[in-house]
């Protein structure tokens, strides 16, 4: 940090926050990126299998090499960074700037005024605790991330056999990076009927390992002394009917909770559908001046998608930063088969892009726009998956009348 007033802090140097801070500090606007790691990059730093980059560096990247380029990235537009710094306050003055505390080991508390502040502060795990799973409390119990961390970055085994509770992501990874290791994946139990990672996750790996998946089914105890030695797991349809599998190693990939403690300190209007910000189509929260990208907004599919989503969120922060208004918006809703569409609100006449995540399983599924009372677009869906999200773009003169914008997903055949 070389002083203490910027037009733009970061809040979070993983991908989100790395690519905004590089389109902001191109844009000539001076942007500090904090972080509390030590090197920037964010969860990426661990993913070290590769599927990362397709659409944003237009090659097949692994999770580090992704980090260093969007870092590199950044720090070549001019970002600064000030890592191994954790925010503790954040409130808005009555200039309209806002005040941020930050503390560090190395210069211990600091205070920095922005004109504007970006939320990329991602996720963190759901674990054993949020989800009250019966048992005794031995060691070998691990969120996959975790897990994921001690084999990758750290080079040490968390166990010998696993199961893993939830079909996450990061979960099936993990199953995979397991097996190759010489850990045996005993099953992946997942209590929702369908998975909850991407299709080509599942495929390779859980088929291309012979890991049985046990969909509608729940963990109910955890068994052990000093350390796991099993897991029961129950049918959902008949809970009598539990079994034992054997293990010395659990975890847990049963989903993401955005990291809105700052946001919620600033008074940030939270959507509860995604545990992230409300936000207009500029990607502003309900606090002016104050914007949010990336998985602390709604849990994204691929990193690639993330960092074009903070993109375009950058460029709305350099419109903001150079005084552009825009007009009233329009509330967004969604019928009951989707969870919820980013952004809530949007400007009509516009160009917007709407983010989505269906709650059902089918094939050739249709999605209708509505707005005062006529259907103004409509498209198939080939494969409607709560694993995908769904995202598009709706031009200007569709999206120009006054009256509410309503999505409706309706299913097609039975997948």
């Amino acid at each position: 940090m070389s002083n203490e007033f910027y037009d733009v802090a970061v809040i979070g140097a993983g991908a989100a926050g790395l690519a905004a801070a590089a389109e902001t500090a191109a844009a000539g606007f001076n942007t500090l990126v904090i972080d509390r790691q030590d090197r920037a990059g964010g969860i990426l730093r661990q993913c070290i299998h590769n599927g990362f980059g397709l659409h944003c560096f237009k090659e097949e990247l692994t999770g580090p090499e992704y980090a260093e380029r969007a870092a590199e990235k950044a720090i070549a537009a001019g970002a600064e960074f000030a890592l191994c710094s954790t925010v503790t306050d954040l409130k808005k003055r009555d200039d309209g700037t806002f005040e941020l505390v930050l503390r560090s080991k190395e210069y211990g508390t600091k205070n920095i005024v922005a004109k504007t502040v970006i939320l990329a502060m991602g996720c963190r795990e759901r674990n054993r605790g949020n989800l009250a799973i019966p048992g005794t409390r031995p060691a070998g119990v691990f969120t996959a991330g975790a897990a994921q961390k001690l084999l990758n970055c750290e080079g040490f085994l968390p166990g010998k056999t696993a199961v893993i509770v939830g079909s996450g992501d990061i979960g099936l990874i993990m199953a995979r990076r397991l097996q190759w290791c010489g850990i045996k994946v005993k099953a992946v139990v997942e209590i929702m009927p369908h998975p909850s990672g991407l299709t080509r996750n599942i495929v390779q790996c859980l088929h291309d390992f012979n890991i049985p998946l046990y969909l509608s089914h729940s963990v109910t105890r955890i068994c052990g002394k000093d350390r796991v030695d099993g897991v029961d797991v129950a049918p959902l349809s008949d809970p009598e009917n539990s079994f034992h599998i054997d293990c010395d190693t659990v975890l847990f990939s049963t989903g993401l909770i955005p990291e809105m403690e700052l946001g919620k300190m600033i008074g940030v209007e939270i959507d509860p559908s995604t545990g992230g910000a409300k936000v207009n189509a500029n990607y502003e929260t309900s606090v002016p001046g104050v914007f949010s990208a990336g998985n602390v907004l709604h849990v994204h599919d691929l990193v690639d998608f993330v960092s074009e989503e903070s993109v375009r969120m950058a460029k709305k922060v350099i419109r903001h930063l150079n005084g552009e208004k825009d007009g009233e918006t329009v509330k967004v809703c969604v019928n009951e088969k989707l969870k919820y569409a980013v952004p809530s609100t949007f400007f009509p006449g516009r160009d917007t892009v709407f983010a989505f995540r269906p709650l059902v399983v089918t094939n050739n599924g249709t999605l209708t726009a509505e707005q005062d009372g006529n259907v103004i677009w409509k498209k198939k869906i080939p494969f409607v998956r709560p694993a995908e999200m769904i995202c598009f773009e709706l031009k200007g003169d569709l999206i120009n009348g006054k009256g509410e914008l309503t999505f409706r997903l309706e299913e097609g055949e039975k997948a």
